[in-house]
């Protein structure tokens, strides 16, 4: 494990930490799917715990300022937050300036590789003598595709949020199913273990609110609490607040949602 120094958010961000002083921070290694090490920002509350705990799942652009900062407001409000580097046996996160490459880098990640990876993180939270032992998970973009898989696949979650996950209803543009990524989460939705909120925007195409409305549709047959949002005026990645896609408004409204669901689930219980 290596100490990090908490950076203070960037002005006006929802959720910003102004006081990196209530954050520790540090680098670490844990066993993911196959025993292998997988590598993490771990961020927790300097205040004394337990607390309970959250997944964060970056983006494609990997586990980069942005998410780690997502990491720190988590750790802010309180809980012990763990941001998962899916890309550690790739060496790192593709580049976002070819799009053909990158899909094709996502495409062929596999989908039993990444469920080992975050159950390993789940199970490395509840057995911290600084945890409660209540987990959630956040992901965004592909990471939001994998967060409401691992809640479909298993039972180690308690609350789940679903940012604009992308391929939920398929593998890739051609096909619904291939080795690497054999079932779309869309279709396990009905075995939902805990709660869901799913976030997506109006101008998005994958996946389009009616791609949200379906799957809000086929959750609630789990008899989970389920609420799919979708926010007016945004696109995809639009609480990604380096990118040109961030939209303010919609970002503040949806982490007034998150921070009260996560609240509910996990230090409620």
């Amino acid at each position: 494990m290596t100490a990090v120094q908490v950076k203070a958010s960037p002005d006006g961000v929802p959720g910003a930490v102004t006081d990196p002083g209530r954050i520790h921070a540090e680098e670490l290694t844990y066993a993911g799917a196959g025993g292998d090490r997988v590598n993490g920002y771990l961020a927790t509350p300097a205040s004394a715990g337990p607390h309970p705990a959250i997944i964060v799942i970056h983006e494609a652009g990997g586990l980069g300022e942005h998410i780690r900062d997502v990491v720190n407001r988590f750790a802010n409000l309180g809980y012990t937050a763990l941001g998962v580097d899916l890309y550690t046996r790739e060496g790192g996160p593709p580049s976002l300036e070819d799009m053909q490459v990158l899909m094709e880098r996502l495409f062929a990640m596999s989908d039993a590789t990444a469920l080992g990876d975050l159950e390993g993180a789940a199970d490395l939270l509840r057995a911290r003598t600084d945890t409660t032992g209540r987990v959630g998970c956040i992901g965004f973009c592909m990471g939001g595709r994998y967060a409401l898989l691992f809640a479909c696949a298993g039972d180690r979650l308690d609350a789940v949020v679903d940012c604009w996950g992308g391929f939920i209803d398929r593998a890739t543009f051609e096909e619904r199913s291939t080795p690497k990524r054999p079932m779309p989460p869309l279709e396990l939705a009905e075995q939902l273990c805990c709660p869901l909120l799913g976030a997506a925007g109006a101008e998005d195409h994958n996946p389009s609110p009616e791609l949200a409305s379906q799957l809000g549709e086929r959750a609630l047959k789990s008899g989970q609490e389920v609420q799919v949002d979708v926010y007016e005026g945004a696109g995809h990645a639009f609480f990604a607040d380096y990118r040109p896609s961030y939209r303010p408004e919609p970002a503040a409204e949806l982490w007034e949602r998150i921070v009260p669901f996560f609240a509910r689930h996990l230090d409620e219980g």
